[in-house]
């Protein structure tokens, strides 16, 4: 069986009741700012990419967070399910973890009164909030595709009878680099699921050094809950009915139709470093992800600022350079930030 680790929702706060746009507003701009502090009291720094997994679970999507071992990424999602007063759960990615082992099964069960036998469906560690899927690169391709109806449907197929997961429900996984020993790359359909792919980098001299202080150290601080699952249904609401402008759109579009290089709108630089570019769902992501974005910090609208701040988060899986690119040290990033410099804001 899956490797799983479980935390029960703590008592669940009172819903937002009904208020102005600027009430809203500063309902988010808050919420991010607290969640923020309260993970600060475990993880030093890393505050761009817990920003992106706020943005993530407000607009209702997953996240991908990539780095070598050791950069504290299961740490940082743990200690965020704490903030959060939702069911967690987290399941170890193994080479032997089979489907059922995270979707649930069918057992026979005997009633004790009658005797009767009848199926009964033992819930998997995917019927949560919270999912944290844990080195999701390490287990075979078939337990990966296993993941693609709860992640996109929101429910799983077990005996030919279909299960609605929890509302809200996301997925936060860890993926090692493909050049570790022991993983297997994620399809492009499943990379696709993702909202953002987050790269975890390394920390800095003066918080490594902290890093180090705290660790060898006394007990640190635990951080407490900031948002219920109420509040973020209302959040997610919220952000999908925040208005954008057509130039937006526009150029939100611009960025996504230039990296198609049999298009006739791709950048040349794009034709000759791209062997696939951007799907729709790309256009979509990075409308969403920018309203979340602009809400975060305060603002009732999304400016093409918003989008270019987090398209090297929306764009870096959804295109795959070519063998010339490789060969030149050209990255995924690197192609989306000369789109940007390319592709003027409206």
């Amino acid at each position: 069986m899956a490797n799983v680790d479980t935390e029960e929702a703590p008592p669940v706060a009172s819903t937002p009741q009904s208020s102005s746009e600027l009430e809203t507003v500063e309902l988010c701009r808050s919420a991010s700012r607290q969640l923020q502090t309260e993970i600060g009291k475990v993880i030093v720094g890393q505050t761009e990419v817990v920003e992106q997994i706020l943005i993530a679970i407000l607009t209702r999507s997953h996240a991908l967070l990539v780095g070598v071992p050791g950069l504290a990424k299961t740490l940082l999602i743990s200690t965020l399910a704490k903030t959060l007063q939702m069911s967690f759960k987290r399941i170890q990615f193994t080479p032997d973890l089979m489907p059922s082992d995270i979707t649930g099964t069918e057992v026979i069960y005997t009633d004790a009164a009658t005797g009767a036998k009848e199926f009964k469906f033992l819930q998997g560690p995917l019927f949560s909030n919270i999912v944290l899927a844990d080195e999701i690169n390490r287990t075979p391709p078939k337990t990966q595709a296993a993941m693609l109806e709860a992640m996109q449907e929101r429910r799983v197929t077990v005996g030919g009878t279909t299960h609605t997961l929890p509302n809200p429900f996301f997925v936060l996984a860890t993926q090692n680099p493909l050049e570790q020993e022991g993983t297997y790359p994620l399809p492009e359909a499943q990379l696709d699921r993702f909202l953002f792919l987050i790269n975890v980098g390394y920390p800095s001299l003066d918080e490594e050094i902290e890093i180090m202080k705290r660790g060898t150290g006394g007990k640190g601080e635990e951080p407490e809950p900031v948002l219920s699952a109420e509040h973020i249904l209302y959040i997610q609401e919220t952000v999908k009915s925040l208005p954008v402008a057509d130039h937006v759109y526009a150029y939100a579009s611009s960025i996504v139709r230039c990296t198609r290089p049999k298009e006739a709108d791709a950048l040349d630089f794009c034709k000759q470093y791209l062997s696939f570019g951007a799907g729709p769902r790309a256009s979509l992501s990075l409308i969403m992800a920018a309203k979340a974005h602009a809400l975060i910090r305060g603002q009732l609208y999304v400016s093409c600022d918003d989008v270019a701040a987090i398209a090297k988060a929306v764009m870096r899986h959804r295109i795959a350079v070519n063998f010339a690119a490789q060969s030149e040290g050209i990255t995924a990033d690197t192609v989306v930030e000369r789109v940007l410099s390319e592709i003027p804001a409206h």
